[in-house]
């Protein structure tokens, strides 16, 4: 429908209906195109479009995209569409693209057409205030008094939107509408669950619920039929303690293995009365998850009781940040823009959930990823029951919920961290799956280590002593958070006395500056200055614009003295912090029957806090620093290190991780549960030596099962997908990889040939970047949209979301994007990586290379980074697709990472290029 027929049409059904009367404006990368409500086209080079968006406002479909495209920050008050869907349908998914408002709006798709896109700002701008003019519009008084306060801040779309709303009315509550936390609902305890029962699962019981899953038209797989019933012994009562029924199970690509565990996981829950915790490294698997479990809980409200998304708490949103950070806003009138659109997802979210839930990622960006950060509890802040909004906190909402959930989707990181922080909890769960599994030791890498650096102090210092100087926001030191509880109590008020004052010796407001200076103030700025020039003395390569370390071997006299000396003041802190503990857990057993319910909460609540700091912070920092004179305990590597991006530094530190960090891991997680199943497509090392024993013992090794008293059952399910017939491997011998120029030429042709679909990924974010400065305008030459991590203004979730529904895209990404990426069909068809992906040399690198094999340890990551590469390949059976190595000193022993019969041909880039787009033609024609 033509703009102007469109306008006509809502006009006679809407007449009142105010729309804005200015130009939508795209840009693309070499041109852009502008389109008045009149229907007037007007094609504009890059510059002249920077002009017209600094001088009048314009429609435009994500500001920092547009921002970024025009190189431009001088946007005249500009209408971003995006903006006004965040309004009008707050918690809803969309593409931050136009196709993305199209498909959200059920409107034409407009393709990869300038002018059809810029049509589709008018078109989803009325749309959407149509919307609000319809008189059954949710929630009407609340979103009016919202609008007027983000018009009176100044909002852009201010006028248009409490036009089509209209005035609050005199009977409505005259506020600014933002205080939405007095409309959410309020979580109700229930009765403890009794612990599971321990009834046993049969195999073909498993296989039956799983054609429930699936449904009556389903394909039938018999390896998925094959794959549920062997994951099934990990639900079996378990016979010896400390010794779970444990399952390592590889599933190719093809197998379905998501409803083949969710199949026994569903069955056991259901008649045990226990919760299964199904695990992932990702959040894009944690999504589809969710999703998945629609076929299980097909009715909305069974399955909010049933299922729960769990994170760490430092993902939601707290209500007491957005309160105060609405108080503040007042001075500020464009944070009030940004707070009401927050206040509008608050009022309609799903759970709370800021990072990877249904606050889009788009608006996290609008809001500020730094401001955003402060509306969440990422400092452990939390006051609990003294906290006005607690009954209806968004995490108290989900804890509970999860205590008689029967299937708990959490990730990696807080199974861990939960596990190795509150032990044998009366809730913990008893069965766990664990997806992704390949990432499970670079998870407990990250779960069990120790970093005694500046900017972990500095929190430290905050959380016990509170904002200091001219620093603002919500920060709370121990007396706001628990002063009235101390106040009674004499002992416990010296004891909270003494930990402020010990923490004064913790790094300070503007310690990085001041070491830098050499003007370090008190004995952990003292220290850290040390280390920072011991770092700079020992560096190889001290101009390289990335992070530096240094070994902590042989080391001057005054850097061990300035350790000895932050190790005294931190046991002066960490005394008073045990004694406090340990007075408030007396309290909590000496004074029963007299502590009310939520002062009881408080006081639990403090005091693991405080244990929690102590155990996990105070007491590895001090043993780290003792171990720099007595030498590095066994099993562990330390050292020091200047992190800094793009030579900027941002801290200063001491680490200390564990050579295997799965040992841990299975002291805390595997050995304590009843069953485990540990599930990737790429758990084994295939080494093409024939001895399929090997692959199996690296997997043990990666996962922890060698630690288990009793060795899991290996379950092995090849993908289904026929590897010859459907994909490529070409390897580029003649091309410089260190010469960037020849690397973008060879992106170009390659993406080209293919007709876009394609992933190009990187192993250095400079090189991404290079590439993607010759390639852009190259590409938008030949109407083939590139997107990039690390370049354009989105998450990598949010990158991978676009190039699946824009038709012909390509995408540029590192590791995150390698590892998130699952699209299937014609959407990805090529995958070009630009060398061989090695470990990054590092210090923590060299010990577990020492550990685990040397040479043989390199090989075995980057066949298993390849591995899961090319697994994103092929995801269906009517794909088919090409793999290409910019790197011809591939070494051959490496190649066993792809599948048997997949063809592997060593060529030229000119003959790749006409391979590439000879096979993929074919493949079209065929399907």
């Amino acid at each position: 429908m033509a703009l102007s027929r469109f306008y006509s049409y809502l006009m006679m059904n809407e007449p009142s209906l105010a729309l804005p009367d200015t130009s939508a404006l795209v840009v693309g990368f070499n041109d852009a195109v502008s389109v008045t409500t009149d229907g007037e086209i007007e094609e504009l080079s890059v510059a002249e479009a920077a002009v017209l968006a600094g001088k009048s406002p314009v429609l435009i479909c994500h500001e920092p995209e547009v921002r970024a495209r025009l190189e431009s920050d001088a946007l005249s008050q500009a209408l971003d569409v995006l903006e006004l869907f965040a309004f009008v349908r707050p918690a809803n998914f969309c593409l931050p693209t136009p196709k993305g408002l199209a498909l959200a709006l059920g409107l034409a798709d407009p393709g990869s057409d300038l002018t059809d896109q810029a049509l589709v700002l008018h078109q989803a701008s009325a749309r959407l205030l149509e919307q609000l003019t319809d008189p059954a519009y949710p929630d009407r008084p609340e979103a009016q008094r919202i609008a007027k306060t983000m018009h009176e801040a100044g909002w852009a779309w201010g006028p248009f939107v409490t036009s089509a709303l209209g005035p609050p009315g005199s009977g409505d509550d005259a506020g600014s509408g933002m205080d939405v936390w007095r409309r959410l609902p309020e979580w109700e305890d229930e009765a403890p669950r009794p612990p599971p029962d321990d009834l046993p699962i049969g195999p073909g019981e498993v296989q039956d619920r799983l054609l429930e899953l699936l449904g009556d038209d389903a394909e039938d797989r018999d390896s998925q039929r094959d794959y549920a019933g062997n994951v099934s012994a990990a639900f079996q009562p378990r016979e010896i303690a400390t010794a779970p029924n444990a399952v390592l199970a590889e599933a190719g690509t093809g197998i379905g293995k998501t409803l083949g565990y969710i199949a026994p996981s569903s069955l056991w829950a259901a008649r045990n009365g226990g919760a299964v915790w199904l695990s992932t490294y990702t959040k894009n698997l944690q999504r589809q998850l969710d999703q998945e479990l629609d076929r299980q809980f097909p009715n909305p409200h069974e399955k909010a009781r049933k299922v729960v998304v769990r994170k760490g708490r430092e993902n939601y949103l707290c209500l007491l940040n957005l309160e105060e950070a609405v108080i503040r806003s007042q001075t500020v009138p464009e944070n009030r823009v940004r707070l009401g659109l927050i206040a509008r997802w608050a009022r309609y979210t799903r759970d709370g959930d800021m990072v990877g839930g249904d606050l889009p990622a788009w608006l996290l960006q609008r809001v500020g990823v730094g401001r955003a950060s402060g509306l969440t509890d990422r400092r452990g802040e939390c006051v609990y029951a003294s906290c006005a909004h607690w009954r209806t906190c968004y995490i108290e909402h989900s804890m509970r919920k999860a205590k008689h959930a029967d299937l708990v989707i959490a990730n990696h990181a807080l199974v861990m961290i939960r596990a190795a922080l509150y032990g044998a909890e009366e809730d913990r769960p008893t069965r766990y799956v664990f997806d992704e599994g390949h990432h499970l030791f670079d998870a407990a890498d990250s779960a069990f280590s120790a970093h005694l650096t500046g900017g972990e102090g500095s929190e430290l210092r905050r959380w016990v002593r509170g904002p200091e100087g001219a620093r603002r926001g919500r920060a709370r030191g121990i007396e706001s958070r628990i002063g009235d509880l101390l106040s009674e109590h004499p002992e416990s008020e010296r004891l909270a006395r003494e930990a402020i004052r010990a923490a004064a010796m913790l790094p300070g407001e503007g310690w990085l500056q001041r070491i830098s200076s050499s003007n370090p103030q008190g004995p952990a700025e003292a220290f850290f200055a040390s280390v920072r020039a011991h770092v700079y003395a020992r560096a190889t390569r001290p101009d390289d614009p990335y992070t530096l370390e240094a070994s902590t071997h042989t080391l001057s006299e005054p850097l061990l003295d300035a350790a000895s000396a932050y190790g005294k003041a931190l046991t002066e802190l960490t005394v008073p912090l045990q004694q406090l503990a340990k007075v408030l857990g007396n309290r909590l057993a000496e004074e029963a029957e007299d502590l009310e319910g939520p002062a009881r909460t408080r006081l639990e609540a403090a005091r693991n806090g405080l244990i929690r700091r102590v155990d996990s912070m105070l007491m590895p920092w001090r043993a780290m620093l003792r171990d720099l004179e007595a030498g590095t305990m066994e099993g562990f590597v330390d050292w020091f290190s200047v992190e800094r991006a793009g030579q900027r530094e941002f801290d200063v530190g001491l680490h200390r991780h564990w050579i295997d960090p799965t040992k841990p891991f299975a002291d805390v997680v595997l050995a304590p549960s009843h069953g485990v199943v540990v599930t990737s497509a790429t758990l084994r090392d295939e080494t093409g030596d024939g001895v399929e024993e090997e692959g199996w013992r690296h997997a043990e090794v990666r996962t922890g099962f060698n630690h288990l008293v009793l060795p899991g059952k290996r379950s092995s399910h090849t993908s289904p997908f026929d590897y010859a017939a459907k994909a490529r491997v070409f390897i580029v011998n003649d091309l410089k990889k260190s010469e960037m120029e020849q690397v973008a030429g060879a992106y170009r042709a390659l993406f080209e040939a293919s007709g876009g679909g394609a992933l190009g990924l990187f192993t250095a974010i400079s090189r991404l970047k290079q590439v993607y400065g010759y390639l852009a305008p190259a590409l938008a030459n030949v109407g083939l949209p590139l997107f990039a991590q690390h370049v354009d203004a989105f998450d990598p979730g949010t990158l991978i979301d676009i190039f699946r529904a824009e038709d012909h895209s390509c995408l540029l990404g590192t590791d995150a994007v390698r590892d998130g990426v699952d699209v299937p069909g014609a959407a990805l068809r090529l995958i070009v990586f630009d060398r061989v992906p090695w470990p990054r040399p590092s210090i923590l690198h060299r010990a577990r290379r020492d550990e685990f094999g040397a040479r043989k340890y390199d090989e075995m990551l980057v066949r298993l980074r390849l591995k899961q590469a090319f697994g994103r390949l092929i995801r269906r059976q009517d794909d088919h697709g090409v793999f290409i190595m910019l790197d011809g000193a591939t070494p051959s022993r490496l190649l066993t990472a792809f599948p048997p019969g997949v063809p592997i041909e060593r060529i030229g880039l000119k003959q790749a290029i006409d391979q590439t787009r000879d096979f993929l033609s074919q493949a079209a024609l065929s399907s």
